[in-house]
């Protein structure tokens, strides 16, 4: 199952309690539906436990059933009002008049407390939602056919704190958010709190995977200079070998150019405390400069 369809399972757990709120969540279901139209009502979905909620949505919210319902199992299922007297009953409860052309904007009255507004968004994320899987990246939308229907849950988001963006995506109007912490909210709102920490969760192992990544960069990076630092004090051990012979030292240099030979991928603060007796960092630092200095003079 995918993320989206784990966040649908979830809000499909809670009852359908009050009158009220069954018929604002299905107000939700129906403008974010495939179909609303005078000429029917259609509802397609693959989601188990919405497909299990639907008839019992409509039963609560309208005292109605469906005219088609799906066979069972898995793939799309579409659940079907066609029945005039229905369609009727069904646009009565909003305010519309099915003898005139239907042109869709939400009923503000249906919406009108807090928890009814909740129950409208679950009802439009569960027909007409999605979210992406936070492992992989941070969005989710709600998609409906109608303009005025998108403008308008905009403006009702506003109100609820929310601040989410628009936009077109052929026949369809896309009301969005892309940062994690307002995903994370919306899905608190809208009944799905496990599906939220979810969204923490992830949250938090890519910043720790990100933190790790940083890391290891830093410790190659450290490592790249080591080895090329080192690389370069044993050339310049070798010239002096070859020109004048490490005997020519001076017993100090001598032995940090042994060290050097004999520990060629050390660290500075590793070969310090190699040295007899041990010595500071920066003391060995100026010996292998003084060194790197008398190769360039006899160069």
């Amino acid at each position: 199952m995918s993320f989206s369809s784990d966040v649908k399972t979830e809000l499909c757990r809670d009852g359908i309690a009050k009158k009220c709120c069954a018929l604002a969540e299905a107000y939700g279901v129906l403008l974010y539906a495939n179909d609303f139209s005078t000429r029917q009502i259609r509802v397609m979905t693959e989601n188990d436990a919405f497909a299990a909620r639907l008839p019992k949505l409509f039963r609560r919210a309208f005292s109605l059933d469906f005219d088609v319902l799906p066979p069972g199992g898995p793939g799309k299922r579409s659940f079907v009002i066609a029945d005039r007297d229905k369609l009727r009953a069904v646009f009565s409860a909003f305010g519309y008049d099915p003898d005139r052309a239907l042109a869709h904007h939400i009923n503000l009255a249906v919406v009108e407390s807090d928890c009814d507004r909740t129950a409208f968004l679950r009802g439009a994320f569960l027909a007409g939602g999605s979210v992406t899987d936070p492992a992989r990246g941070y969005h989710m939308e709600f998609a409906t056919g109608h303009e005025s229907v998108c403008r308008e849950v905009h403006a009702l988001l506003l109100e609820m704190g929310f601040e989410p963006k628009d936009a077109a995506r052929g026949r369809n109007w896309i009301t969005y958010f892309k940062k994690s912490g307002a995903i994370e909210d919306m899905l608190t709102t809208l009944g799905a709190p496990l599906s939220a920490m979810g969204v923490m969760q992830a949250k938090v192992e890519k910043h720790m995977a990100n933190a790790m990544n940083r890391i290891t960069n830093c410790d190659m990076a450290n490592a790249d200079k080591i080895t090329d630092a080192a690389a370069e004090q044993l050339d310049a051990i070798r010239a002096i070998e070859a020109a004048a012979g490490l005997d020519s030292l001076p017993p100090v240099l001598q032995q940090t150019a042994l060290l050097r030979i004999a520990n060629p991928s050390c660290s500075l603060s590793d070969l310090a405390q190699l040295a007899y007796p041990p010595v500071t960092k920066s003391c060995m630092n100026h010996r292998l400069r003084k060194l790197t200095e008398l190769s360039r003079n006899l160069k």
